[in-house]
């Protein structure tokens, strides 16, 4: 994960052009049982250059019968432009983070983590305005997990002005730092990663500062409420990689990665699970809308990553205000 951070981050820092933010709706299919379930996902796309760019991708892949599995996706594309800049043709290639709720040997379930490859092969469409449609072929392939493959139609929209056709428009650099200080109040929702998705209340406090032009780090507390499986309070400390978009500066898009140390009310250690660490990683992407100089809506959404089983999303809105 801090590899995912560290290539979006780069991406970031260079050269700027107009960005893309998509999403996708499909099938997905494992490739060893055949068996077939719904998928979809959301990218943020930057160009580095009229054939080349790098995306960032929240990826679900629905639930294949004794997998639901989700992850993050850094790739690198290679591309050509034809029709007059209409159809961009493009393949690529990255590693894929995934958590993959299964079932337990004991009984009950398991939250499996690893690593894996994503290729992938997309034809996409520009129209006359910052609409842009897009079919893509995904196939992952992991060492301890499912192979699949996915067909998937989405529809996205450049975050820039455009004043051609096509993905290569370039803005202006970003010369100051995305975020100053600000703090922000969020009120939200835990799911449990367990086939019965357990629902809690959740709330947090985030302290955030900018660190240079795409990096900022935050700290924060963290409650993730009374879900049944899991009642768990705790500290995260996270760095960031982020970016202003639109032409007004008043959209800021962002990764995050770190540390979460919480003290869990219901913890109690059960057959197989490993170990009973209070010590997590959680990561998180977000979108701050500036509403002025002073005040932004923030939406997060944040995946804890447990050593035990008790896998969490916690998808939060919040109020923040900016000094």
């Amino acid at each position: 994960m801090r590899r995912i951070i560290l290539m979006l981050t780069l991406a970031l820092a260079g050269a700027a052009h107009a960005q893309e933010l998509t999403l996708f709706g499909g099938g997905l299919e494992d490739t060893a049982t055949r068996q077939r379930t719904s998928a979809w996902a959301f990218e943020y796309q930057h160009p580095l250059g009229e054939n080349i760019a790098a995306s960032f991708a929240w990826l679900n892949e629905g639930h294949v019968p004794g997998h639901h599995r989700d992850g993050q996706a850094i790739q690198v594309w290679g591309r050509g432009n034809l029709l007059d800049r209409r159809l961009s043709l493009a393949a690529g290639i990255g590693p894929y983070r995934f958590s993959d709720t299964t079932p337990a040997p004991s009984g009950g379930y398991a939250n499996v983590h690893g690593w894996g490859t994503i290729g992938s092969l997309a034809a996409t469409y520009y129209s006359d305005s910052r609409w842009l449609y897009q079919m893509r072929y995904n196939r992952i392939v992991t060492p301890n997990s499912i192979d699949t493959r996915a067909l998937m139609f989405g529809i996205g929209y450049l975050l820039e002005p455009v004043s051609a056709r096509g993905p290569h428009e370039s803005v202006p650099r970003q010369a100051l730092r995305t975020t100053s200080d600000e703090v922000t109040l969020f009120l939200g929702k835990t799911i449990v990663n367990s086939y019965e998705s357990e629902l809690g209340t959740a709330y947090s406090v985030e302290y955030r500062r900018g660190l240079a032009r795409h990096v900022d780090v935050t700290l924060a507390v963290l409650n993730e409420g009374d879900a049944r499986l899991i009642r768990r309070t705790g500290v995260t400390a996270q760095i960031w990689g982020v970016r202003e978009v639109l032409a007004s500066d008043r959209l800021v898009l962002g990764i995050g990665f770190g540390p979460y140390l919480a003290v869990d009310r219901y913890r109690a250690a059960e057959p197989g699970e490993g170990g009973d660490s209070k010590f997590s990683w959680i990561f998180t992407a977000t979108a701050a809308y500036r509403l002025s100089q002073e005040w932004a809506a923030r939406i997060s959404w944040n995946r804890v990553n447990t050593n035990h089983h008790r896998d969490t999303d916690v998808i939060l809105l919040g109020a923040g205000y900016r000094f």
